[in-house]
Parts: structure tokens; sequence; C-alpha cells
């Protein structure tokens, strides 16, 4: 399942992924970082929900209470919860 996440309070406006069980792929950033988020993208490809909670849930940007990578911790559980219930 292909999943779209629009992140809050960080640079990138977007965020794209693709879900299958609890499995993350094909992860894209729309703005923010550039260099630094498809690292990100390529590092994570494959991970699992749980995996990239416990790695990346809770990482802030300079002041900001969040970041780009915790905003994709945090669409990935709601994508994987949203896919549950869709069972």
């Amino acid at each position: 399942m292909h999943y779209t996440y629009h992140p809050r309070m960080v640079c990138s406006q977007q965020i794209d992924f693709d879900i299958n069980g609890n499995v993350i792929t094909n992860i894209r950033f729309t703005g923010g970082c550039n260099g630094n988020l498809k690292a990100i993208s390529k590092i994570l490809d494959g991970w699992t929900v749980e995996d990239i909670e416990s790695k990346i849930r809770g990482n802030t940007c300079g002041r900001r209470p969040t970041s780009c990578a915790d905003q994709l911790a945090i669409a990935v559980r709601m994508a994987y919860e949203e896919s549950k219930g869709a069972n």
C-alpha cells in the first residue's frame, strides 16, 4: 500500500512510502535537507515500523520539537495502524 503523509513543523512538505505488513520501502521526502533525507530514505528502506520507531522517533531538529526523521516515524506508525484497520 502506498502512503502519503504531510509532516508538521519541519522543512519537508511531504513524505511518501510503501508499506507491506510492517515493512517500509520506497521512502521519498519532498522538500527538506535533500542529501540527508535521501540518505535516511536509503538506510531505512526495508526496515520494519518498529525498527524505524526505535531508531528515529523523538529525533529533533534545532529548536524544533520534531524533525523530518521523527515525522517519518510518526507517519509509518499511522500507516501501519490504518493498514491493520483496513484488514
